[in-house]
């Protein structure tokens, strides 16, 4: 196949073909075209029609090119003598054989997965910038109480704890004193014991009841609680500044705005442990939940990584699926209305904890940094608050507590 990228248009592709013999699959603001070699004239004729100039890549064969979604740079850390063909921060295209890509392939594990680039149309899409709506007051009053002293302290308590790893002390330490931040917010609060390993471990839940009728509806706050350091082992320095003190940080700093707010629906904030080992914390916690209780859950907002700028402009990446369209919508027209951030979407859900949600039929997004670049500290001892961008965290912040606040109310 010949290979080429473009600028996309500005309404992504219905499917992946972009003509007989070829794939376009969009990354963002650029389309990734590969084209059998008999076509690739007539490919390149009808983008110059269009007005777009293909840039050349090479020729690989169809069955070599593969897309990675990761968690920072992992899988080129673990593989660096992987060709890459488009970077795009959480998401390349690489030059990998079929069986290479089998024995590479993480999915079971939130580091990265690796698929056929023909299983993608979109890989994810930057919305156009929309005119903002107008901001309701009671929810600006809301939004305006994301500040960045009590997150700022609260992020940087998460990080003395050395390491977060699901089954240290440390862990434990840092799962206790979350607990009592929500207990002084007012919130009932309860440790849900979780394995991994064969170790336990715990997951931190935190509850305000809504003011409605039984049976009232759910929005669910989430985070993962837990950090790693995958060269340096359980026992080594896990700061995990961004990954996930971040979102951590971010549920308790969403509780703080919304502890006075009449909320008709129930607030539940969750905050999981053994997500890095493999999900067990989530996967735990929906289990545990029956399936009445289940279809209570209105939307879970689930933060994973805020607080690092990859991207010219503060951007933020809502990951979902279909069935959680209406989350991302929501989400997106928050951000245009009471923030500053430029939004990217994805409906190609990978490994973090919101996967477990989507995979019992709950619509839940994930909200997290933009792909442009992509985090290089993350599971190591230099994911430390020097690399914090605070500014960013804190609209992502104030986008889903906009979100989250409306969502609470009667409707």
């Amino acid at each position: 196949m010949r290979l080429a990228t473009s600028p996309a248009p500005g309404t992504p592709p219905a499917r992946s073909h972009s003509g007989p013999g070829g794939l376009g699959v969009r990354f963002g603001d650029t389309l990734f075209h590969a084209v059998e070699e008999d076509k690739w004239d007539d490919a390149v004729a009808a983008a110059r029609a269009r007005g777009s100039a293909p840039v050349p890549l090479g020729s690989v064969p169809a069955a070599r090119l593969h897309v990675v979604v990761q968690k920072g740079r992992l899988f080129q850390q673990e593989h660096p003598g992987v060709p890459v063909l488009l970077d795009k921060g959480r998401y390349l295209v690489v030059d990998l054989g079929p069986e290479e890509a089998r024995k590479c392939d993480h999915g079971d594990l939130p580091c990265y997965a690796v698929r056929p680039l023909a299983d993608f149309t979109t890989a994810f899409d930057t919305r156009a910038p929309v005119a903002a709506g107008p901001a309701r007051p009671e929810v600006q009053a809301v939004v305006d109480r994301i500040v960045r002293a009590p997150y700022e302290a609260d992020l940087t308590r998460l990080v003395e704890f050395g390491t977060r790893h699901s089954t240290s002390p440390q862990y434990a330490a840092a799962a206790k004193w979350t607990r009592e931040q929500f207990k002084g917010l007012g919130f009932a609060t309860r440790l849900q014991t979780i394995t991994v390993g064969g170790k336990p471990s715990q997951n931190v839940i935190a509850e305000k009841i809504g003011s409605g009728a039984a049976p009232r509806g759910v929005v669910i706050v989430s985070a993962h609680l837990d950090s790693i350091n995958i060269t340096g082992g359980p026992a080594a320095p896990a700061p995990g500044a961004d990954d996930d003190g971040s979102g951590s940080a971010g549920g308790l700093a969403i509780a703080r705005a919304l502890k006075d707010f009449p909320n008709t629906h129930d607030l539940r904030v969750v905050l999981f442990g053994g997500e890095e080992e493999g999900l067990f914390g989530s996967r735990k916690y929906v289990g545990s939940l029956s399936a009445p209780q289940r279809r209570r859950i209105r939307a879970v907002v689930h933060m994973d990584m805020i607080a690092s700028l990859n991207s010219p402009a503060p951007t933020v990446l809502l990951e979902g699926a279909a069935l959680s369209q209406v989350v991302i919508d929501g989400l997106a027209g928050a951000a245009a209305t009471y923030t500053r951030l430029a939004v990217q979407t994805s409906l190609h859900p990978f490994n973090s904890d919101h996967v477990s949600f989507l995979d019992a039929g709950v619509p839940a997004v994930l909200t997290i940094e933009g792909t442009d670049d992509a985090n290089h500290n993350i599971h190591s001892d230099k994911d430390t608050l020097a690399h914090i961008n605070w500014d960013l965290a804190l609209d992502i912040l104030r986008m889903n507590v906009a979100f989250i606040t409306q969502s609470l109310e009667h409707q």
